[in-house]
């Protein structure tokens, strides 16, 4: 299953990095090819959501890309697991990480992923890779932003 893994520092306090991480639903802010992120749930005390994102593949004639996911937050160690609960895609599951290093915040993203349609070929498959590595760095640029404008 392919795995995309990425890191960025951001100058500023864990605590406030985590807590623009979780507010998920502003993501289309800064994210171009995210249409919608909508709350479905969410527990009490925020450690998880379930949501549901509607992606634009405007390569292929702004295709959109639908999928609903569960996320489990734990302020304690300032992680987030996600899981695929339905979709577009066969299987995405992955990991958010957050720690302090250097007066900043090292921001780990891992995502592993399944996107198997029997007739796409090598290209298509290398180009829905490609467009998942761009996503997952305009999430780690996107809250850099917020963390360090804000």
């Amino acid at each position: 299953m392919p795995m995309i893994e990425h890191s960025i520092w951001i100058d500023a306090p864990v605590d406030k990095v985590y807590a623009i991480a979780k507010e998920v639903e502003r993501f289309p802010e800064v994210m171009p090819d995210l249409e919608s992120v909508k709350v479905l749930e969410r527990s009490e005390d925020g450690s998880r959501t379930v949501t549901e994102w509607t992606g634009l593949v405007r390569e292929f004639n702004n295709m959109r890309v639908k999928w609903t996911e569960e996320d489990v937050w734990n302020d304690a160690e300032h992680t987030c697991r996600f899981r695929l609960i339905k979709g577009d895609i066969q299987r995405m599951e992955g990991e958010w990480r957050f720690v302090e290093e250097e007066g900043g915040t090292r921001f780990y993203s891992r995502l592993e992923y399944d996107y198997n349609v029997p007739l796409l070929g090598a290209l298509v498959k290398n180009l829905i890779h490609k467009k998942l590595e761009e996503n997952v760095q305009m999430v780690l640029e996107g809250i850099r932003s917020r963390a360090e404008g804000a």
